[in-house]
């Protein structure tokens, strides 16, 4: 069955409508499909059902998966028995009408402003390394931007004098608005330390690792990590944690919904909603603390 995963990758490519690492993403999630069907006797896609395929998704439930992994495996899978059906290796599609039992979703780990400040102050601005981090991290905390999105910036898709970044890594190209701090990190960063990171004339990455290529996604996670425990942060943060403090803190001073969901990139507004949801329980949580008579 897995023949049918190369095929899928050209479908998805020639669609035009997925970007690269989503259909990474895709392909791999129905690998781990074949596997299950492989290891429960299922041998021939043609004898998935509707139950199969919402036996595989609960599995995905009890294995701990979160509810955004399991939503997006039912995605994966819509578009693979779309292809099955289109090239009538199936004559019907099993994911139709199907819906996954939701777990309560935890709602995202926001920062305080404190917490932010510690963070980016952590890197030592003595070395080059800490000059390229806190530019990382400004930028990060100043934009919203994906962790894709940030890997993949060049040094052309930066303006620190407008004030402005160029993201190329989904589908749409989106232009985002940067503060001065992020700005002036990023110029101090292209002036005394991307120099000496860099050993090839010809590389147009703007954040470069300690070998001179571009920076990867785990090595983000590893520096981010080690900084939180620098800053003394004591639950555990990810680059998506900067992402949802950047559309909280926006919203709570003030911010339209709808501009920030054109920032973060969202396609639904009611993904941007969460965040309302969000700044209203804190301020809640601070009006009982503080009011004399709550």
């Amino acid at each position: 069955m897995k023949e049918y995963i190369d095929s899928f990758a050209v479908f998805m490519s020639k669609e035009g409508q997925k970007s690269e690492n989503t259909i990474s993403c895709y392909c791999r999630d129905v690998g781990k499909y074949m596997d299950f069907l492989g290891k429960n006797g299922i041998t021939d896609i043609a004898d998935t059902t509707k139950s199969t395929v919402l036996t595989y998704l609960l599995f995905l439930q009890k294995e701990g998966r979160s509810a955004s992994t399991v939503n997006r495996n039912l995605a994966s899978l819509r578009s693979f028995y779309t292809y099955l059906t289109g090239n009538s290796i199936r004559t019907n599609d099993p994911t139709l009408n199907l819906e996954v039992p939701r777990n309560d979703r935890k709602p995202p780990r926001i920062l305080s402003t404190r917490e932010v400040e510690r963070l980016l102050s952590a890197p030592d601005e003595s070395g080059v390394k800490g000059i390229r981090d806190r530019a990382i991290l400004e930028v990060m905390y100043a934009t919203g931007i994906k962790v894709s999105e940030l890997v993949g910036l060049d040094v052309r898709d930066v303006n620190t004098g407008a004030g402005f970044l160029r993201c190329r890594g989904g589908v749409h190209e989106r232009i985002l608005p940067m503060g001065q701090y992020a700005a002036a990190a990023i110029d101090e960063y292209l002036d005394k330390a991307r120099p000496e990171l860099q050993n090839n004339m010809y590389t147009s990455a703007l954040f470069l690792n300690c070998s001179g290529g571009r920076i990867s996604r785990q090595g983000l996670w590893k520096m981010l990590k080690h900084y939180k425990e620098k800053a003394g942060i004591a639950t555990d943060i990810t680059p998506y944690t900067l992402r949802h403090s950047f559309a909280a803190h926006l919203l709570e001073n003030g911010a339209d919904l709808a501009a920030i969901q054109e920032m973060l990139g969202h396609a639904d507004i009611s993904t941007t909603k969460v965040y309302s949801k969000l700044v209203n329980s804190h301020i809640k949580e601070v009006y009982l603390k503080a009011h004399p008579r709550a």
